[in-house]
């Protein structure tokens, strides 16, 4: 089935979260068609509906201007299930009391089942759910009952069984919620009474018949990375428009991995013989970024970069003389973290969302044919066109490269011994609460183990101004000599982190670490002694589709074997495992 059925079974209102879309997507996944709906959407537009599920956000219900729902929606004789700020949204509309709380919750936590109350039948009594909160229900509205609670969070789970309202505090849609699944399903089929009427499979025949609506008689460039997203857009519209109208450009920006360039080349010699082109970039890149620190700034200079050497190639090749437009491998995560989804917070500006290109959107002048989908999704539709295994199952990697694995400094500082651990004079984006966060990093002196990452979890919600915790797993020096030194962008650190993820990619490859993993960063951090000034951050994690990642420990004897390997880099001083999940940080650190 590739067309949508005439009236969505539930809606999603969006009041801003990261994981709007993925809940949507997950209702899909279960066979069930659903739309996403800004919060505040009428009641009177939602009639006919078997469910209403309200999202997550970064606000507090009592912030002025903080989204809300119509009231009149619990009026409808319809089911809701509120997400995270969803719940506490409920709570507040229906007479309850939602408080700051103490502390946050970010990340694994263990749900303690008090009543089943339809909505957790068929669960065990204890299990792991995945929480990204501050604020907390603390006193149920009038005939809720509670239904489950955490060992931070009284008020987990809550419901009114004669209305069939629910309300849960953590994420029942990401993977880390063990039984988010059945939760889900529960709240679908037994509570809302919903039938399967959708498929996820069978899409390219639609995705091309919109491909040649949006399209028109206007020609498509894009400018492919090599990465599974482009690839496959750029492949849809071959299809859709044909060799005569779609051409493709690869920027080699300089900050591509080794051995990049080579393999795009003959990827797409094999997909489409003549239909992609080579420009060298390097020097432009790196004289744009020159002495530029913040990471924002990083990559709204890579997005414009980006606009202006499109701009001059199209004009240099008289392609503005027709009709044309710019073709992207947006997907989901790209739009909703740069906080294109209704009220979404910006965690980070993705380089499919600078400023030069949001221009272009706003004039109509940009394709996205993959815009409301997910990793797994995409790779889903690349085996329905053909493509090879090899690029499809390759980790992703973002596309303004290793510009924003190489963080830079301003200043020179040394590190803060605390009683956790020790506190490095870094700074790493994170997503907290739905929020971006942009805090230090604490770094444990014990080599990385299971008991760890417990901990790093705790610490993260334990220690105001952190998002990200990692531990040390080998290096030339003690924690206490070690310094952050100013750095920028240069050739020669880029060099470095090159040969560094070569390294790590090549272990990672022959021991079959790769295939454990969904996506694994290799980071430089301008951390170290004089003669070896930077450092370096494994950050493997598991994921489905970026939204949320789970942090992945290592075999010793192989974690042993790639940090021998990257000590013997030139400059490199040290060797950190990444223990944090996703939230509270990002897989990448900017």
């Amino acid at each position: 089935m590739t067309g949508a059925p005439d009236r969505p079974q539930i809606t999603v209102l969006d009041a801003g979260g990261q994981y709007c879309h993925l809940i949507a997507r997950k209702v899909r996944e279960a066979g069930v068609y659903a739309e996403v709906r800004p919060s505040d959407t009428p009641a009177a537009a939602l009639a006919g509906r078997r469910g209403l599920i309200i999202s997550g956000g970064p606000s507090s219900v009592y912030e002025p201007g903080s989204p809300s729902v119509d009231p009149r929606i619990f009026e409808l004789g319809i089911p809701v299930l509120g997400i995270c700020y969803g719940h506490q949204l409920m709570a507040h509309l229906l007479g309850g009391v939602v408080q700051r709380g103490d502390k946050g919750e970010y990340g694994l936590a263990i749900l303690e089942q008090k009543d089943a109350g339809r909505l957790l039948d068929g669960l065990p009594e204890r299990h792991q759910v995945w929480m990204s909160h501050r604020d907390t229900v603390t006193a149920l509205p009038p005939g809720f009952r509670l239904l489950a609670a955490t060992s931070v969070c009284p008020i987990a789970a809550m419901g009114e069984l004669s209305r069939n309202f629910f309300g849960v505090q953590f994420h029942p849609e990401v993977v880390h919620t063990v039984h988010g699944r059945q939760i889900l399903d529960n709240f679908l089929f037994a509570i809302c009474g919903c039938r399967r009427d959708w498929d996820v499979r069978g899409r390219v025949p639609e995705l091309e018949a919109r491909i040649r609506t949006t399209a028109g008689d206007r020609k498509v460039f894009f400018f492919v990375s090599g990465g599974v997203d482009s690839a496959v857009a750029f492949t849809l519209c071959l299809r859709a428009l044909g060799a005569e109208r779609v051409t493709g450009f690869y920027v080699d920006t300089g900050f591509m991995r080794e051995g990049e360039t080579e393999f795009v080349r003959e990827l797409f010699e094999r997909l489409a013989p003549g239909a992609v082109r080579i420009v060298e970039a390097a020097p432009r890149f790196l004289s744009a970024l020159a002495g530029v620190c913040d990471p924002e700034r990083k990559r709204r200079i890579i997005g414009d970069e980006f606009i202006h050497i499109q701009q001059e190639i199209l004009e240099g090749g008289r392609f503005l003389e027709g009709r044309w437009m710019l073709g992207q491998g947006t997907i989901y995560p790209d739009t909703i973290e740069s906080g294109g989804s209704g009220q979404a917070a910006v965690i980070k500006t993705h380089h499919n969302r600078a400023p030069g290109v949001q221009r272009l959107l706003e004039a109509g002048l940009v394709i996205e044919p993959l815009s409301s989908f997910y990793k797994d999704e995409v790779r889903a539709i690349g085996r329905e066109l053909g493509l090879p295994e090899e690029l499809l199952e390759r980790h992703p990697f973002p596309g303004p490269g290793l510009a924003i694995r190489c963080l830079c400094a301003e200043a020179e500082s040394a590190m803060e011994r605390r009683p956790e651990g020790w506190l490095a004079p870094l700074r790493s984006v994170g997503v907290q609460g739905d929020a971006r966060s942009y805090r230090a990093v604490l770094v444990l002196a014990e080599r990385p183990a299971p008991e760890l990452e417990t901990r790093a979890a705790d610490l993260v919600n334990r220690i105001p101004g952190i998002n990200r915790v990692v531990a040390r797993v080998a290096g030339h020096a003690p924690l206490e000599r070690l310094r952050v030194r100013p750095a920028t962008l240069t050739e020669e650190r880029l060099a470095r982190l090159r040969r560094a993820d070569a390294e790590v990619r090549a272990i990672s490859h022959r021991s079959g670490f790769d295939r454990r993993v969904w996506q694994f960063p290799v980071v430089l951090i301008p951390l170290g002694e004089r003669e070896r000034p930077d450092s370096v951050v494994l950050r493997p994690v598991d994921s489905v589709d970026g939204m949320t990642a789970r942090a992945v420990l290592m075999d010793r004897p192989l974690l042993d074997e790639m940090a021998a390997a990257l000590l013997a880099v030139e400059g490199i001083s040290a060797v950190f495992y990444d223990l944090t999940h996703k939230p509270p940080a990002t897989i990448e650190w900017e």
